[in-house]
């Protein structure tokens, strides 16, 4: 009898994988929806459909897009996370559905990180902190010494209260000790407009949006929240470089499914998202952006492991900066 075991137990697990791998043969079964949190144009619609037109180009598929903008980001993350677990709808999250807004609207959340599943991370965008022409700031030391100077007298633009380019500034007050005051937009263009015509002196904006009136010399960039100096400016020093070693900070945008999610499903789709990520198509579309590659494997690619880990890790990271920095959406 226990000859006749053996072959028995060795199979179980053969057994119990069986209906995993079958999870994933035929996928897709009709068209897969990727849900963008924000309106038509701008960074985050533009990754979103470039990953979709790539992604089904590569898979055979139809991929469709889906523009579910509202709170933030949390109505399409939302509505992805209550969403039918087969791997058909994808949320593109930014740095905020997947990390900052955990932080900032905190009880008032609608869902958490766990009702979503780490897919893939696509592309990583630094942000620039730049200065109005009329200033004598050329750098960061300058701002920090022009700041102690006259506490709360400069003040600085973003996109709005409690965006990555924010909190991002909240991160580096925190870590000059300095008093600047902020001032919120409805969105990059009104603020890089302000910054043009000079009503404000400092702005932290992702490149992207920001890029076109740096080259056009219209702002002053003073530097890169990178880690590494940015291929699309190499002559702005890193934030790091001038003064605050590890100082790092990237907007950022991936793929998550909901949670439940079967595990091939994921894993098939967090591999044919690496291999969008790392095409040279699309790599060139992002550089001219000032966007770096994922970067969190060996390839310096992504997988699902990989960025759940990232995730964990950015989740953490903002939540001590804006707690210490009491950012908050009323």
């Amino acid at each position: 009898m226990a000859l006749l075991r053996r072959p028995l137990l060795g199979a179980i697990p053969a057994l119990l994988a069986a209906p995993r791998i079958a999870a994933a043969q035929g996928f897709p079964t009709r068209p897969i929806r990727v849900v963008i949190p924000f309106t038509p144009a701008g960074t985050t619609d533009l990754v979103g459909r470039l990953t979709a037109e790539m992604l089904g180009r590569r898979m055979g598929a139809q991929v469709v897009v889906d523009n579910r903008p509202g709170a933030s980001g949390n109505v399409a993350a939302e509505f992805v996370a209550r969403g039918e677990a087969d791997g058909h709808t994808l949320l593109l999250t930014t740095i905020g559905t997947g990390a900052i807004n955990f932080a900032v609207f905190r009880e008032r959340m609608p869902y958490k990180p766990e009702d979503l599943a780490a897919v893939a991370l696509m592309t990583r965008v630094p942000n620039v902190m730049m200065a109005a022409n009329r200033t004598t700031i050329r750098g960061i030391p300058d701002l920090v010494r022009e700041a102690r100077a006259a506490p709360g007298r400069l003040n600085y633009g973003t996109a709005g209260i409690a965006t990555s380019p924010h909190v991002v500034v909240e991160q580096l007050r925190l870590a000059t000790n300095i008093d600047i005051t902020h001032v919120p937009f409805r969105g990059s263009a009104p603020m890089l407009t302000e910054m043009v015509a000079e009503r404000i002196e400092l702005g932290m904006d992702n490149i992207p949006s920001a890029l076109p009136f740096i080259r056009d010399g219209k702002i002053r960039a003073i530097g890169v929240t990178s880690a590494r100096r940015n291929a699309s400016m190499p002559d702005v020093p890193t934030i790091a470089e001038q003064g605050l070693p590890g100082f790092e900070a990237t907007a950022w945008f991936g793929l998550l499914a909901p949670a439940a999610t079967p595990a091939p499903i994921v894993q098939l789709l967090g591999r044919e998202l690496n291999a969008v990520a790392l095409d040279p198509a699309f790599r060139q579309r992002m550089e001219a952006l000032g966007a770096d590659p994922p970067g969190l494997t060996a390839d310096g690619g992504t997988s699902p492991e990989t960025f759940a880990a990232f995730l964990r890790a950015e989740v953490a990271k903002w939540a001590d900066v804006v707690t210490r920095a009491n950012v908050r959406v009323e």
